[in-house]
C-alpha cells in the first residue's frame, strides 16, 4: 500500500526539491505552499505524515500543526530554518513527533520520514496487552490503543515509543540518548535534549491522577523510568 506524504513548503523550488527526493523513495506526495490549504488537504486525503515549514505566507505553520492535532495524530516532521533550542521545544509542544532544519541533506529527510512512519505506521508490536497500577494504564500494543481509567488517550507516534520503551521494563531509568535512539532509531548532534518536551507532554497525557506521583520520573542527571508495577 503506497504512504502518502504531505509537503507544506511555500517555497517552490525547495517543494519541488523535497517531491522528487520522496518520489524518488517510491513515497506518493502531494504538496502545497498554503497554509490553509494544507489544513484541506490533511482532512480530504488523509497522509500518512506531514512534512510542514513553519514560515507560510498565510496560516503559519504552528496554526497547521494545531489544527491536525485537534483532528488526528497524523504524525508531523516540521520545517524550519529556525535553530534556536525554543523554537525547536516550541514545534515539539504544538504536537511535532521531528524537525528538520534547513538546509539539510536528502539522506537526512528521508532517514527522518522512514524513522517517524516506522513508529506511526508499524511500531513493535507484542501479541498482549499490557496493565500497569492495578489496571490504571492499558497499554494495547496489538491495536497501538492506550487507556488510563478506562479512557482511551491519543498519542503521536513518539510519545507512543517513549511509552511502550519505559513501559517495557518499570523501574529501570533510561537515559536520553537510549530513547531517542530506541524511539527514532537514529541521532544526530543536539536533539537528544528534546525528548524532554516528549516526556513533558505524555506527562499530560497519562498522569494518572492529580497529586499523585507521575507515572514517568525523572531520575536527575540520568534520565527517565516508568513508575507503575506491571499487573500480574
Amino acid at each position: 500500500m503506497t504512504t502518502t506524504v504531505l509537503v507544506v513548503e511555500d517555497e517552490r523550488k525547495l517543494r519541488d526539491l523535497i517531491r522528487d527526493i520522496l518520489e524518488r523513495e517510491r513515497f506518493a506526495v502531494v504538496s502545497t505552499g498554503s497554509g490553509a490549504e494544507a489544513i484541506d488537504l490533511v482532512r480530504r486525503v488523509g497522509p500518512d505524515l506531514v512534512i510542514l515549514d513553519l514560515g507560510l505566507p498565510d496560516v503559519s505553520g504552528q496554526d497547521v500543526a494545531r489544527d491536525v492535532r485537534r483532528h488526528s495524530t497524523t504524525p508531523i516532521i516540521m520545517l524550519t530554518a529556525r535553530i534556536a533550542a525554543e523554537d525547536r521545544i516550541n514545534g515539539l509542544e504544538l504536537g511535532a513527533d521531528d524537525y528538520v532544519t534547513k538546509p539539510f541533506s536528502p539522506r537526512e529527510l528521508v532517514l527522518r520520514v522512514r524513522a517517524v512512519l516506522r513508529r506511526s505506521l508499524t511500531g513493535e508490536p507484542e501479541p498482549a496487552i499490557a496493565t500497569f497500577g492495578a489496571g490504571e494504564i492499558v497499554i494495547d500494543d496489538v491495536c497501538h490503543v492506550v487507556r488510563v481509567r478506562g479512557a482511551e488517550i491519543d498519542l503521536t507516534p513518539t510519545e507512543w515509543g517513549i511509552l511502550t520503551t519505559l513501559a517495557t521494563t518499570p523501574r529501570r531509568v533510561y537515559s536520553r540518548y537510549e530513547l531517542i535512539n530506541r524511539v527514532r532509531g537514529y541521532e544526530f548532534e543536539g536533539y537528544e535534549r528534546t525528548i524532554d518536551t516528549h516526556v513533558k507532554n505524555l506527562r499530560h497525557k497519562i498522569e494518572v491522577r492529580p497529586g499523585e506521583p507521575t507515572a514517568i520520573e525523572t531520575v536527575v542527571g540520568v534520565g527517565y523510568r516508568f513508575t507503575l508495577a506491571r499487573d500480574g
